[in-house]
């Protein structure tokens, strides 16, 4: 059985994450990451998982340290 974590999702899926991640919310709430889910087609799991490495990826590139808190914290 394979495990969530090793599914690339497809260029459409990151599409959307990426649309989401930069034009929405780099920290999306259950209800937002669930309708992303829904609308990826990938469970909210992998869903989770994406957008952490991602904004990981995203403090990195702003020379933020990856495990930083929120502003909001």
């Amino acid at each position: 059985m394979a495990t969530e974590k090793s599914v690339t999702p497809t260029e459409e899926q990151l599409e959307i994450l990426e649309y989401n991640f930069c034009k929405v919310n780099k920290h999306p709430d259950p209800t937002t990451l669930c309708l992303i889910a829904a609308e990826t087609g990938l469970s909210e799991e992998q869903t989770l998982i994406w957008f952490k490495q991602r904004l990981a990826e995203w403090r990195k590139s702003e020379g933020l340290p990856s495990e930083s808190g929120s502003v909001r914290d």
